[in-house]
């Protein structure tokens, strides 16, 4: 009986430790925890970057950029044709007009975006969006010969063919929140 108990005893240490190995193989800001890495068409993408954005006091949202190799310039992160994604997990309700509003606003410095074609797939981006509930997500991610991809709960989802509006889209993200040297 006594070897039992050590044995029942012995499985609860290793899942402890296997439970808090997982923990230490995720980043947290503001409360929200994004992994180290993730599995994503059988490749491997690595957190590039996480951040908070507020709005006045509130906490609007937590992002990430997810990445298949990190690089060591912006226009490298934006000229890759790899595997990437910005995930952003919303901490409060926001109405699908702010979201849309907020969206435009952030995307309109890039002027590659006011072309027709550029604005027919950002339209189109925004027309998936809905109302965000707190702990919603918004995923944006390229797949190369595919596009980019709209998805989450922030989203009713939509392909956005191609690369040329997917790069669009990181440049104009990452000129708005410098991760990387230009």
């Amino acid at each position: 009986m006594a070897r039992s108990g050590w044995v029942a005893g012995a499985r609860w240490l290793v899942l402890g430790a296997m439970l808090a190995a997982g923990l230490a193989e995720a980043r947290e800001v503001a409360g929200v925890k994004m992994p180290d890495t993730l599995e994503l068409q059988g490749r491997r993408l690595e957190l590039a970057h996480m951040a908070l954005k507020e709005k006045l006091f509130f906490n609007v949202y937590v992002w990430g950029l997810y990445m298949e190799e990190i690089p060591r310039v912006e226009s490298e992160a934006i000229a890759a044709n790899q595997l990437k994604r910005l995930h952003f997990r919303f901490m409060r309700k926001v109405r699908r007009d702010q979201l849309v509003e907020a969206m435009r606003h952030a995307l309109s410095r890039n002027e590659a975006l006011h072309s027709g074609p550029m604005q027919q797939s950002l339209d189109a981006m925004l027309l998936s969006l809905r109302d965000v509930g707190k702990g919603d997500n918004l995923v944006l991610t390229y797949v190369p010969e595919s596009g980019l991809h709209v998805s989450g709960e922030a989203s009713g989802g939509v392909l956005i063919p191609g690369k040329g509006f997917a790069d669009a889209l990181f440049t104009a993200w990452l000129h708005k929140n410098p991760v990387f040297e230009r």
